[in-house]
């Protein structure tokens, strides 16, 4: 039996999807259970942060996350298989109309994935004032706290609606499938076999 850990909300629906288009049997929580098993599986409803985190320390075998997510906390784990699902950006975004400059002295940046922003100014050998906020950084341009602001971007909707544009994209990011380095080797079969099954579907869905 494979152990796989999902994010809540869309992400696991999204996957519990393809199981069922897989296996052709119904995959769904029950009311607010955070476990759920079936013949060949225990899911783990987890949050999307602490997926990477349960399957690096093998309690669950396999999962499914955000490739910002697995870029922001580094975490060793096996990178099976892009789901093309949750397509996103991580973008840098300023007020309307200002422009990213980066020969300017004592930049202040806001985000809360601290480890992408600082490897994407390292590598243009900028010096930043990095400020770790866990949410609603978008404030933190509008009122003097950063120059700038490094966040998950889906539609710009959000920062349009508070007055800012992305000025520069850092990276794309999509749902991955993730297997624990032990697992892979001590369940290569079982974790081969659905990561076959599930590669199908994409492919599928990619011609249709």
């Amino acid at each position: 039996m494979l152990t796989v850990a999902l994010p809540k909300g869309r992400i696991a629906k999204e996957t519990l999807e393809i199981f069922e288009t897989i296996f052709g049997d119904g995959f769904k929580f029950n009311d607010r259970k955070l476990i759920l098993e079936t013949s060949h599986f225990r899911f783990l409803l987890v949050r999307n942060q602490d997926v990477a985190t349960y399957v690096y320390h093998q309690a669950a075998d396999i999962g499914v996350v955000g490739l910002d997510t697995l870029e922001e906390q580094g975490l060793d784990v096996v990178r099976l298989l892009d789901l093309h699902r949750g397509v996103c950006k991580v973008s840098i975004g300023m007020k309307v109309g200002e422009k990213l400059d980066l020969t300017k002295p004592e930049l202040k940046v806001a985000s809360k994935m601290v480890n992408i922003t600082k490897r994407y100014f390292e590598e243009h050998a900028v010096s930043v004032e990095i400020i770790k906020l866990n949410g609603s950084v978008e404030l933190a341009p509008l009122i003097g706290l950063a120059d700038m602001i490094v966040d998950v971007v889906e539609t710009g909707t959000t920062m349009k609606q508070n007055g800012l544009e992305v000025v520069q994209d850092i990276m794309r990011s999509s749902t991955y499938l993730i297997a624990n380095k032990n697992s892979y080797i001590s369940k290569k079969d079982e974790v081969l076999d659905i990561y076959e099954k599930i590669n199908r579907v994409i492919k599928a869905e990619q011609k249709a």
